[in-house]
């Protein structure tokens, strides 16, 4: 993508993320590999992407996420909440990233109208500016439910109960690029270039990416030589980590991705990794640090295969269309009055694209776990997908 004209204060970001990474690559010896890369840029303190106050979310910003799109797909994703509410008998949701918080407030009404509402809806959200967003957008859609949401920084300790929704959470995770050359494995480093930044591959030597990728290759046949994609070594963790937190309740994950042999199909030989800005799409990670989201579709099989080991229970996986409309969508829509012509054209148009092979319907999926409950969740109920994971 050719650099576009920024604003001052966006070149005043662009230097200080730069600088930090720059520094990070100095202190390393000379390079870094590209997972320490992508968490520097998106979440070093007042540096990342996601923490520095810059403008991200809906038409203004670089993307739209379901929530900004409709709430719909908010409502829907509350009457899933419901019933693992009502199966605990009370109990708390937790929200990680809340973005703009349209979700959040989108929810609480629903739940509200469903005289389910949680105990206290957390928000776990590290950006000091993304607190301060959220809780405006609070306060003028749901001014009478902002006493339940509180913003904590890490997790609840253990025996927490109650449903976690990470929705656009997972596809943000720093990643690991790899590369098989001939019968060696090799991974992406950075380097400071003249401007900006340089990839380079060298021998793979970060901690556990080599059996990873051992293990990986097993499960999908095997990869030809110069085959490049990515990894997510963080993923177990932050799954044994919730394991560990939640006592009892249920964990919905909705994000673009693939089964595994999908994400690593022969043709699909340079990765997934995409980046967001101004609202186009590009391949380059190294370029506008700090200014641009740095994604990597999900690899659902390795949530599925963390779940499992974390001592989760896999309840279910399905795209997002199914699982909006068996949370009610269609009922959802047929509740706005036809005779309000402008409102009914503008919510089909949003569940098109919501549900649309073409748009979001099948490029999203959602997954669910279970912690220590014996519930058929609702959202899988006309396609469970699990067989393919």
């Amino acid at each position: 993508m050719p650099t576009p004209a920024l604003s001052p204060e966006q070149q005043a970001q662009l230097q200080l993320t730069e600088q930090v990474i720059g520094d990070a690559i100095e202190q390393a010896g000379g390079r870094i590999p590209f997972d320490a890369f992508m968490q520097l840029a998106l979440y070093a303190p007042g540096a990342g992407y996601y923490v520095n106050g810059t403008h991200k979310f809906g038409a203004a910003g670089d993307f739209v996420t379901a929530p900004e799109l409709s709430p719909l797909f908010s409502r829907c994703l509350a009457n899933q909440c419901a019933q693992v509410l009502r199966q605990l008998g009370g109990a708390e949701v937790l929200e990680f990233g809340a973005g703009s918080g349209v979700m959040a407030a989108d929810m609480l009404l629903q739940l509200q109208a469903l005289d389910c509402l949680p105990e206290r809806y957390l928000i776990l959200e590290l950006s000091p500016g993304l607190q301060a967003r959220q809780r405006e957008t609070l306060q003028a859609r749901a001014p009478g439910l902002l006493s339940r949401v509180h913003w904590i920084e890490r997790l609840p300790q253990p025996g927490w109960r109650g449903l976690v929704l990470a929705n656009e959470v997972l596809d943000a995770m720093p990643v690991q690029r790899f590369r098989r050359s001939g019968p060696a494995w090799q991974e992406w480093f950075v380097e400071k270039a003249d401007t900006g930044f340089a990839g380079v591959w060298g021998e793979a030597v970060s901690p556990g990416l080599v059996a990873a990728l051992e293990t990986l290759q097993q499960r999908v046949g095997g990869f030809a030589d110069g085959y490049a994609s990515e990894i997510n070594l963080r993923l177990p963790g932050w799954l044994q980590a919730l394991g560990e937190c939640v006592q009892q309740g249920a964990l919905l994950l909705v994000d673009y991705g693939y089964s595994q042999r999908e994400y690593y199909h022969p043709e699909r030989s340079a990765g997934t990794l995409i980046c967001h800005f101004r609202h186009r799409a590009h391949d380059d990670p190294l370029q506008l640090a700090g200014l641009q989201d740095i994604t990597a579709n999900v690899d659902f099989s390795a949530v599925a295969h963390a779940a499992l080991d974390a001592g989760l229970q896999l309840a279910g996986y399905t795209s997002q269309a199914h699982f909006l409309i068996d949370n009610g969508l269609q009922q959802l829509l047929a509740e706005i009055d036809p005779a309000q012509v402008d409102l009914h054209l503008q919510a089909l148009q949003q569940v098109k694209q919501l549900t649309l092979p073409s748009e979001m319907g099948e490029r999203f999926k959602v997954i669910g776990l279970l912690q220590n409950m014996d519930l058929a969740l609702d959202g899988f109920t006309s396609r469970d997908m699990r067989a393919y994971l």
